[in-house]
């Protein structure tokens, strides 16, 4: 099973099965081709729409993660309960 799928247009689709891990270091990776300037501006722009497709799949991930995160509070007799995250 792949983590990618290509398009007709040579566009790639992130499917669910790709890590968190591996979508970063991809988007990493095009972040630094795209600084250092070296690809020509075809290369640049899928680079660009890719990047912009791991950016949004990540950001989904992490709020995913956000929202399974509890807090834990302690009570003043010691005991132990949790809260759902909030964002503050």
């Amino acid at each position: 099973m792949t983590a990618v799928e290509n398009s007709p247009q040579n566009s790639t689709k992130i499917t669910p099965e790709i890590p968190f891990e591996q979508a970063l270091k991809e988007l990493e990776a095009i972040v630094r081709k795209l600084e250092s300037g070296s690809g020509d501006l075809e290369n640049s722009i899928a680079d660009y729409v890719r990047g912009t497709e791991l950016k949004d799949y990540c950001q989904k991930k992490l709020d995913s993660a956000r929202l399974k995160v509890e807090s834990i509070l302690l009570a003043k007799d010691g005991s132990a309960t949790t809260q759902p995250f909030e964002n503050s």
